[in-house]
């Protein structure tokens, strides 16, 4: 339960482990943040609730731990559990931790099934010569991506922009923003936080950071405007 993660993340912070936790009454735009220091490595562990909608998946996750592996239900049947599973799958020294009594069916069967991937792309790479690696990424490419503070960084070709808005906003876009009018601005303003509240409401949060970072240079353009 969400109560349940916040009391893990207590405990684990007492005993000095640098953790978060994260569910769905966490402000959409915070837990942007709070991934972005998972990957920069300011946090270490991350509790949450329902992952699987959370977009959690990142390369620096090495180690997944699944509490309550063995309550059998819609969270812990075996699509749930292979998915969540399926998370530490981007990085090399990938680990799954199913903490339970007793192995159900759907434990097992995430596990056989998983087994099977593993021999057959470890067959795979032998015979093709290939050798894993993690996907690694400087601090400044992860900061690129979780925020972008260009002015120019609104993307006609995103899912969240209406076709309005790229008239307005990407011809904008084209020229240095200082040159903008006052009513040029505010427009570019309202169309950018119609499109980050659309990408914060599917959960795009990436997304939704990249737009609000966009959206307060064009107020930071406007303010000095006065």
């Amino acid at each position: 339960t969400k109560r349940m993660a916040e009391e893990l993340d207590k405990y684990l912070q007492r005993i000095n482990v640098n953790s978060r936790y994260i569910h769905s009454e966490v402000d959409a735009l915070e837990r942007v943040e709070i991934l972005r220091n998972l990957r920069l490595g300011h946090i270490d562990v991350l509790v949450g609730v329902n992952l699987l909608r959370e977009g959690l998946d990142l390369p620096e996750v090495s180690l997944v731990a699944i509490l309550d592996a063995d309550k059998e239900g819609f969270l812990r049947d075996e699509r749930s559990l292979t998915q969540m599973a399926g998370r530490a799958a981007r990085n090399v020294d990938g680990m799954v931790i199913f903490y339970a009594d007793s192995i159900t069916e759907s434990m097992q069967r995430t596990i056989d099934e998983t087994s099977r991937r593993r021999e057959k792309q470890v067959t795979y790479n032998t015979e093709h010569g290939i050798i894993p690696h993690t996907v690694r990424k400087s601090v400044e490419q992860i900061m690129k991506q979780t925020s972008v503070l260009d002015i120019k960084g609104y993307d006609e070709n995103s899912p969240y922009a209406t076709k309005e808005d790229t008239g307005a906003i990407s011809a904008a876009a084209d020229v240095d923003v200082a040159y903008l009018s006052r009513p040029e601005l505010e427009k570019a303003i309202a169309k950018t936080k119609k499109a980050m509240e659309k990408a914060a409401k599917d959960m795009d949060f990436m997304e939704a950071a990249r737009l609000r970072d966009t959206m307060f240079g064009y107020q930071k353009t406007m303010d000095e405007l006065k």
